[in-house]
């Protein structure tokens, strides 16, 4: 077993390095291509954290039979250690062949696990390196596509990437701004942006959701794309997700009591076992009240769907806190999963609002959408709304809150609190040691003046103006 995994009984490192060293030599002598594909789970180890190290191990077996299920005989499958996984796919003609296999990769290991009696999903990133092209050495080989598969991660990972000589630039740059990204916090680099979230009935303000930034010293702003997903590859994102959380609260406490904060959880924060206390604690350290408190969640926190998940959400629901589904409809369980977990609001995802003009399937879902979350008793907000004619639509369909540029683009909190005063907000100084009174009646200004809408319309709205807004 000396040159076989104890767990998979695939080739370990040593054996992938002999096989390797082989084909390569019969590439010379045959004059033909080897191609070196370098795999690794995606979030494997958040099926590690909720559902326990014998699920993530039978995981890891089941992914090594689906793998060996894809090649030939004359290729080798290895794992390489943890959740990473190498391929030599010997006697390739073109890379063509090549993009095949990495596909099949993609899809058959994508495919839904029956583990323990749990249900588990998982993606996998490939990177792949050619010889003789990218090289003939091996250890040259194994470091482009281990390149090519940081670039497939970056790239919004479920994919695969072939090497290219720019990457060798491009993986020295991404050192650095891990290098930066751990000072960053230290430093005090991050900063809160927060986009409204409007009624479309009244045009009023019911919260706003809170974006990260970056002010990098000498690169400028980093967009979130560019640096949450390298925080979660190096276990920064528990500190950033518990700073975000924090200055929300705080920010939102001098806000007037009827608006709302709504705060991104990543599937790595919901793996903490201390989330629920955190929460807790960021709600009574800055006064906030746990109402005005909103935590999205996408489905990706909900693929390993445990009782540990569950009872996290009944307990934050149990404080008081508001939970919503964020990019409804972009995953393929979506539906099953707002039976089985205490959601109070869904957001539909914002490709089907830019689509729903000129698509009829997807204003038709739009439509279901609103008479499920009514069945539900849940709220809608539609994300991603950009133009008079999208709102106006929206409304028509009942939806009862939206977001997105037509109302204002992220602002960061010295703006949100001159946009909520213009408004006719009265926002507090500074954050309140103790939890605060209610404040007195408002009558804040709409954020846009509302159409008439002919009477065929107003028919079509499943009587949304008897329905309040729990935000409100």
């Amino acid at each position: 077993m000396a040159h076989h995994d104890a767990l998979t009984d695939l080739p370990n490192r040593v054996l992938f390095r002999q096989r390797l060293n082989e084909a390569l030599a019969r590439m010379r002598r045959e004059d033909h291509r080897v191609a070196i594909h370098c795999l690794d789970l995606d979030h494997f180890k958040s099926v590690n954290d909720t559902l326990g190290h014998p699920v993530g191990d039978a995981l890891l077996r089941a992914v090594s039979e689906r793998l060996l299920s894809c090649v030939r005989e004359t290729d080798t499958v290895s794992r390489l250690g943890g959740d990473e996984f190498a391929i030599v796919q010997d006697a390739v003609k073109t890379p063509e062949e090549v993009s095949l296999l990495a596909t099949r990769l993609l899809d058959v290991i994508g495919a839904p696990y029956q583990l323990q009696g749990h249900e588990v999903v998982v993606n996998v990133s490939v990177g792949i390196a050619l010889a003789p092209s990218d090289g003939e050495d091996p250890d040259l080989l194994l470091k482009n596509s281990d390149m090519a598969l940081y670039r497939a991660k970056g790239d919004g990972r479920g994919t695969y990437r072939f090497f290219e000589p720019e990457m060798d630039a491009r993986l020295q740059s991404r050192r650095v701004l891990e290098v930066d990204l751990r000072a960053a916090l230290q430093r005090q680099q991050f900063e809160l942006y927060y986009q409204p979230q409007i009624d479309l009935r009244t045009g009023t303000i019911l919260g706003f959701e809170a974006l990260i930034r970056w002010h990098h010293p000498e690169c400028g702003i980093v967009p979130p794309l560019d640096f949450i997903p390298l925080a979660e590859e190096i276990g920064l994102i528990a500190p950033i997700g518990e700073w975000v959380l924090r200055q929300a609260c705080a920010e939102a406490a001098t806000w007037p009591e009827n608006i709302a904060v709504a705060v991104n959880l990543s599937p790595v924060q919901f793996t903490n076992k201390n989330l629920v206390q955190s929460i807790m604690l960021a709600l009574a350290s800055t006064g906030l009240r746990a109402h005005r408190l909103e935590l999205e969640v996408t489905e990706s926190v909900l693929l390993h769907e445990n009782d540990t998940t569950l009872s996290v959400l009944h307990q934050l629901r149990a404080l008081g806190v508001r939970i919503a589904m964020d990019d409804f409809g972009t995953g393929y369980s979506s539906l099953s999963y707002l039976r089985k977990f205490p959601f109070d609001k869904i957001k539909i995802d914002r490709s089907f609002v830019s689509d729903m003009t000129g698509d009829a399937d997807c204003a038709a879902i739009i439509r279901a959408v609103v008479g499920l979350a009514e069945g539900l008793h849940m709220t809608t907000t539609a994300e991603g709304v950009e133009t008079q004619d999208q709102l106006e639509r929206l409304r028509a369909e009942g939806y009862v809150e939206g977001q997105g540029y037509f109302f204002s683009r992220p602002m960061p909190v010295g703006e949100l609190r001159e946009f909520l005063q213009q408004h006719g907000h009265v926002v507090d100084a500074a954050p309140p040691e103790r939890p605060t009174s209610e404040l007195g009646s408002l009558s804040p200004k709409p954020l846009y003046e509302r159409r008439e809408e002919p009477t065929s319309e107003k028919t079509r709205r499943r009587g949304n103006s008897s329905r309040t807004s729990n935000l409100a």
